[in-house]
């Protein structure tokens, strides 16, 4: 099978290389999917996309008439594709189905320690040459209070190394999670959550319900100098 992989940096092709049958041939683009990029994967009868590549129905048509029947995403997110679109050409959509949700949460955290830490702008600094403290001081995570928005997989991973720095965690999903109430995390509404956490971390899928979750109002109920993590650009 002929696939042309869209987006494509040098580590896509590392990995890709090392996953894939020696009975498929690659074809790596550095361009993004567009409609104007489509007509690439001439030849190809599966396209490989990434997150910001465009599925929409002009891509989808285009690709149909170059004899695409499969278009697989090296992600788990399918916000740009228009499933309607591809059942209607006749093209398969696949994904992949999770990612490591310790990785993800770990990147979280290490957000949140980089943002308390000001540990970026401590970078700068030293590389600079300069030493000084003023404006750098963080406060200490244990004893503050840690608000979850999204409890799945992810969430629950953050839930688990935050309660290892001693933090009170809260939580809000529409579907509260036993795991993560096993923590001692405790569901409130989505207006005390933010009016009472130090550090608002996102979790949850874009979708038309999350899409501006954290608007104007949103951060209105948030204490001043509160911290916002978000992971999955749902702000």
């Amino acid at each position: 099978m002929e696939i042309a992989v869209f987006s494509t940096k040098s580590y896509d092709r590392q990995f890709i290389n090392a996953a894939t049958s020696k009975q498929h041939k690659l074809h790596y683009l550095e361009a993004q999917l567009t409609g104007d990029t489509a007509v690439l994967a001439d030849g190809a009868g599966t396209v490989c996309v990434f997150v910001n590549d465009r599925v929409d129905d002009g891509v989808l048509k285009t690709l149909k008439s170059l004899g695409v029947g499969l278009v697989a995403l090296r992600c788990a997110g399918f916000n740009n594709v228009d499933l309607a679109a591809a059942k209607k050409h006749g093209i398969k959509i696949a994904r992949v189905p999770a990612y490591s949700p310790e990785a993800v949460s770990e990147h979280a955290v290490a957000l949140i320690l980089s943002l308390d830490r000001n540990i970026h702008r401590a970078y700068a600094r030293v590389r600079e040459g300069n030493f000084a403290l003023e404006g750098l001081l963080g406060f200490n995570l244990h004893g503050r209070t840690v608000g979850v928005v999204g409890t799945g997989r992810i969430g629950t991973c953050v839930a688990r190394i935050m309660r290892g720095f001693g933090c009170k965690l809260l939580a809000y999903d529409i579907q509260p999670n036993a795991a993560c109430s096993e923590l001692g995390v405790a569901y409130v509404p989505m207006s005390e959550l933010l009016a009472t956490s130090d550090i608002v971390t996102l979790h949850c899928p874009l979708t038309p319900q999350t899409r501006h979750l954290i608007d104007a109002e949103a951060i209105g109920r948030l204490k001043h100098g509160a911290m916002l993590i978000d992971r999955k650009s749902v702000v």
